[in-house]
């Protein structure tokens, strides 16, 4: 008989999830986020850029496969997360080391990216198999409403402060450092996500191995289930949208000639737009369904490309990035709400590792097509402008997976997302131990 699974300190494991996700946004926002900059600041051409923040993605995708393995291996969830968070935090090391250098070749940079995102990726299917049982299902909605805005948060500011950072290096003429510094401060923000990640507890025994989805399986779930139709339609939502996704930044900080600061003021623009109506969208999911959430979203982006056509002008892109904030952060919140519900728990690691290699793949498929459109036209900024086009009529295309998905509703309605202003309190948890 197995051993019943030991009792869980849940205030202390919501904490440390909350600051995890934090110190993690916070990388994403200092550092990501910058990849692309910094790759122009280290000379390479605007196609080079586009790609850095796609074709290491695919690189790490391949890698991250062995993730439910490597949980069955080490007989933890935990133990598997943590390392790939410390390897993560680890590769902004050598960047570090080239900045203050002044020279990286390309295709080190593009080992260095693919390192982060094997070990990112590798790190997020089990992940949510194992914060899946340490927060009960009664408090998710609010718990995790309440942290995606502490994280777009942490973000934000790792995004605003990474900018001013750049701008006042490339004003005195430190540029390169300033790119060391921002990538230190989130290096040393992800080996705080690990710290915050060891003092999370886990259920032992371990309540169930996970399960390895055959490929053959997975793809014939495409067709006749939930799960299945879902996740092609997010695959092609991604695919689409990083045909040019991915030269939107080349195309400010080249074409546009945006100093660091309105560059970082646009993309933060984004980002605001997501936090500002999470407790709207979530109240929406409530009355109508996150389904219906999803189809409103996937109707949203489309169009978002096409706006880029009509200004160059600073002012009016603030307003485009914002509704690309929202339209994005509806996206997010939809889909998360749905394959957390949809996709079984012990499968959980399984599929969402074939998802996101599959996701990778799209999305660089989708930016080599881009990326040849550029080179075609000589990186012109007609050609920006045709690919924006391009990027608009390919995502309408998504209309029609997305009218095939018919996920089932979350177990937890987001209802109870907190109010604006409202931060989550964890006192207010209840003190019962979860199983």
């Amino acid at each position: 008989m197995t051993a019943p699974i030991e009792p869980r300190p849940l205030r202390r494991d919501l904490r440390f999830i909350l600051a995890d996700g934090m110190a993690c946004s916070l990388m994403v926002g200092v550092g990501e986020s910058y990849l692309p900059a910094f790759a122009l600041a280290m000379g390479m051409s605007e196609i080079a850029s586009g790609l850095i923040a796609s074709v290491p993605m695919l690189v790490g995708a391949a890698l991250q496969m062995v993730s439910p393995a490597a949980v069955r291996r080490l007989g933890s969830y935990r133990r598997w997360v943590i390392l790939c968070v410390l390897v993560q935090a680890a590769s902004f090391l050598p960047l570090i080391a080239s900045a203050l250098h002044g020279r990286i070749p390309p295709l080190p940079l593009f080992l260095l990216a693919s390192l982060y995102w094997a070990s990112g990726l590798g790190a997020g299917p089990a992940w949510s198999t194992w914060v899946g049982w340490l927060v009960p299902r009664p408090l998710r909605a609010r718990y995790f409403g309440a942290r995606s805005r502490w994280c777009h948060a942490a973000l934000m500011t790792g995004l605003l402060g990474g900018g001013a950072l750049l701008q006042i290096g490339s004003d005195r003429g430190w540029r390169l450092e300033a790119f060391a510094v921002i990538f230190l401060i989130a290096g040393a923000a992800r080996f705080a996500s690990a710290l915050f990640l060891r003092g999370q507890s886990e259920p032992r025994p371990v309540p169930r191995i996970p399960r390895s989805v055959p490929l053959r399986e997975f793809l014939g779930r495409i067709r006749g289930r939930a799960d299945g139709r879902l996740l092609l339609y997010l695959v092609g939502a991604q695919a689409t949208a990083a045909i040019a996704s991915p030269y939107f930044n080349p195309y400010m900080l080249e074409k546009l000639a945006f100093s660091y600061e309105r560059y970082m003021t646009l993309l933060g623009c984004a980002f605001l737009g997501r936090v500002a109506l999470l407790p709207a969208l979530g109240r929406f999911a409530h009355r109508f369904g996150a389904t219906a959430l999803l189809r409103a979203a996937g109707f949203a982006i489309v169009p978002l490309p096409a706006f880029w056509l009509l200004t160059r002008a600073y002012e009016p892109l603030l307003a485009v990035q914002f509704v690309t904030g929202v339209a994005w952060g509806a996206y997010e919140l939809a889909s998360f709400l749905l394959y957390f519900d949809a996709v079984e728990e012990h499968e959980r690691t399984s599929l969402l590792t074939t998802y996101q290699f599959a996701h990778a793949a799209g999305t660089v498929g989708g930016s080599a097509l881009g990326a040849l459109w550029l080179a075609t036209m000589n990186e012109s900024t007609t050609a920006y402008l045709y690919l924006f086009a391009i990027s608009t009529a390919a995502r309408a295309l998504t209309l029609l997976p997305l009218a095939r998905v018919r996920a089932a509703e979350p177990a937890f309605a987001p209802a109870a997302l907190v109010a604006p202003g409202e931060a989550f309190d964890p006192r207010f948890v209840p003190k019962e131990k979860s199983p």
